[in-house]
């Protein structure tokens, strides 16, 4: 493995937009099933094969649905959202605008939602400026998300399950924003 310092948010955000599958890790332990940001795999939410291949590298079925992570503040021009003012937890699977359909096909579900999170600066300001990053680089506020765990295991809650998780399968990067690094894991075939 191979630790990168100083990297910042653009920098993951073109790895991102390049196609590659950056783990995060970073804050507190997340509680119950969703991956909100604290660990989890992000990717590019415009290309639709993405979500095939993040099921290929976790190991899990092919049919399993992604979600995406959105900035608070674009939430109801990209989907119809009613009342629903945020959805910090990813709890509601939400139509998504029909004039935005296309422009992220690999979280949207055949009935045309996705289970969706709001992110704010105040409630997770790395996962934020990251988003943000990812939107100033390509127009798109929102990236693809999906729990940091290989099929049958639990979300990691450690650094040390994070580093065995990326050694046991094809991940390549884990980023670590709190301290500005990157871990390049690419196991050697």
């Amino acid at each position: 493995m191979k630790v990168i310092p100083k990297v910042k948010y653009s920098t993951i955000a073109k790895f991102i937009d390049d196609g590659h599958v950056v783990a995060i890790y970073q804050g507190s332990d997340e509680g119950g099933p969703r991956a909100l940001g604290n660990r989890s795999f992000l990717f590019n939410p415009r290309i639709y094969e993405m979500w095939q291949h993040v099921n290929i590298l976790k190991r899990r079925e092919w049919y399993r649905p992604v979600a995406g992570s959105i900035l608070l503040e674009d939430f109801s021009e990209w989907f119809d959202n009613g009342t629903i003012e945020e959805s910090p937890f990813m709890t509601y699977a939400i139509d998504v605008r029909p004039d935005k359909l296309k422009k992220i096909p690999a979280i949207i579900h055949k009935n045309k939602t996705c289970r969706v999170q709001t992110v704010s600066e105040k409630n997770n300001p790395h996962y934020y400026n990251l988003i943000k990053a990812y939107k100033n680089l390509t127009g798109i506020p929102i990236v693809g998300n999906t729990s940091f765990n290989l099929a049958g295991e639990p979300i990691v809650h450690t650094m040390k399950q994070a580093l065995s998780t990326l050694e046991r399968s094809s991940f390549e990067y884990l980023y670590l924003p709190e301290k500005e690094t990157l871990i390049y894991a690419k196991n050697e075939v």
